[in-house]
This record gives structure tokens, C-alpha cells and sequence, in this order.
């Protein structure tokens, strides 16, 4: 892991940019004596790292006493993108755009994008664990199709925060019966992406015992910011 900038933020939260091999990615680590837990950050289908919303996200739950991480999944953010990927792109803008059923272009994206992006999170968690300020317990937050797969393979995964407003293929909708850490599951009501059925079904199929979801009114980027404080006090009570 190579750190390739820094910057000291408010509240004495460390923001490092680092690249690991082709992976580049983000590490916000709080003003602390103690070996912080780690919480892995991915946005929904794989928007970049830099994404505003994933940002103030990512500097809140750090200003909280975590250490944060992020990176960019593969064709995404600065990172190169093949020519099948440009197509599926193309495809999905030109659906969405005439009104075309969009499942099947989505499972035709996320799906290699999942199979890629784990084996690079827990290349990136072995690193990220072998840093002195980093300690333990790792929770997951955000790309519920990513964060599925990674709770059924990655036994160092404890806790786990999904929003249901991304696609999650139908691979990892199966997968999710695997799923048996503590969940919280955030629900947009008026997601006009993200049929509420769909999400519904997806929570009702986790294995856990320990799930909780919260719905709140309005649409795919409404989800109110005290969400956001529920989060940390959800991770509070399993990870420290």
C-alpha cells in the first residue's frame, strides 16, 4: 500500500489517497492513541470514490472514531474501462432514456463488476489491517450487491450497513441467505430506481436473525442525513 497524498481535516481526521497495485483508493483515520475499527465504504454500483455523498459520509463515521475506507472498483473512478463496459454503459443511458425494461442490461453490468470488486476489497482489507492505527472489529457500509457477497466469503466482516437503492443481481440475492452478521438496511420508500418490492424481498431473505430496516420517505439520493448517525450507533454496538 502506497500513500500518495494526505491532508489533516477537521476534528484531526487523517485523509490519505494510496494506490494498491492497479487499486486506488481513500483512508480517512481519526485523531486517536488506540488502533481504530474499520469500516469499508463502497457507493452503489460502483459510482467513483470521490462521489460527494460517499466523501461527507465517509469524514463523518471517521470523525466518529472509525477508520474509513473507500476505492474505486474497477472501469470506475480514474480507473480504465473496457470496451464492454462502455457498451453496457451505453446500453443502460439509452433504456433509461426510452423507457426500455433495464434489468437485464444491469444484471449484464453489475454482475461482472461484483465478481471483480470483492477479490480487490479483501486485497484491500489485508492491507488496510496490517496498518498499526488500524485494529478490529471491520464493518461494511453502502453497494448492497458487493457488501453481500463480502459478508458470505469475508469472515472478518462483523456488521454491515446495505442501501437498497443500487441493482443487486440475482446471484447475490441468492447469496444473501448466507448473510448472518448483524444487517441494517436502509430503504428509500419513493425510490424511483428500486422497486420497493424487490427491496423488501431482499431483506426478507437475509439469513441474519439480527436485521433491521429503516424506511424513510422520498426518492434514490433522499435518504435523510440522521440515517447517517443512526449508522454509527448501529456500528457502535458491534463493532467497538
Amino acid at each position: 500500500m502506497h500513500f500518495t497524498s494526505e491532508q489533516r481535516l477537521d476534528g484531526g481526521v487523517l485523509e490519505r489517497e494510496f494506490t494498491l497495485g492497479e487499486i486506488p483508493g481513500t483512508l480517512w483515520t481519526p485523531e486517536s492513541a488506540a488502533p481504530a475499527p474499520l469500516i469499508l465504504m463502497a457507493h452503489n454500483n460502483a459510482l467513483p470514490k470521490r462521489e460527494a455523498r460517499l466523501v461527507a459520509r465517509a469524514r463523518q463515521t471517521a470523525a466518529y472514531g472509525y477508520a474509513v475506507a473507500t476505492i474505486d472498483a474497477a472501469g470506475c473512478g480514474d480507473r480504465p474501462r473496457s470496451a464492454a463496459d462502455e457498451q453496457a454503459r451505453a446500453d443502460l443511458r439509452r433504456a433509461m432514456q426510452t423507457g426500455e425494461p433495464v434489468d437485464e442490461i444491469f444484471e449484464s453490468f453489475i454482475g461482472p463488476l461484483v465478481e471483480k470488486a470483492v477479490p480487490e476489497w479483501r486485497t484491500t482489507l489485508d492491507a488496510l489491517l496490517s496498518l498499526p492505527e488500524i485494529g478490529g472489529p471491520v464493518g461494511y457500509s453502502g453497494w448492497t450487491a458487493v457488501g453481500i457477497r463480502l459478508a458470505a466469503v469475508e469472515p472478518r466482516i462483523a456488521a454491515a450497513g446495505f442501501f437498497a437503492g443500487g441493482y443487486v443481481p440475482r446471484a447475490q440475492r441468492e447469496e444473501a441467505r448466507q448473510v448472518t452478521i448483524p444487517l441494517l438496511f436502509l430503504l428509500q420508500w419513493d425510490d424511483e430506481g428500486n422497486p420497493r418490492q424487490r427491496a423488501l424481498d431482499l431483506f426478507d431473505a437475509f439469513g441474519t436473525e439480527k436485521k433491521t430496516l429503516h424506511a424513510n420517505l422520498g426518492g434514490h439520493t433522499g435518504t435523510p442525513w440522521f440515517e447517517m448517525e443512526e449508522g454509527d450507533r448501529f456500528f457502535g454496538r458491534h463493532l467497538k
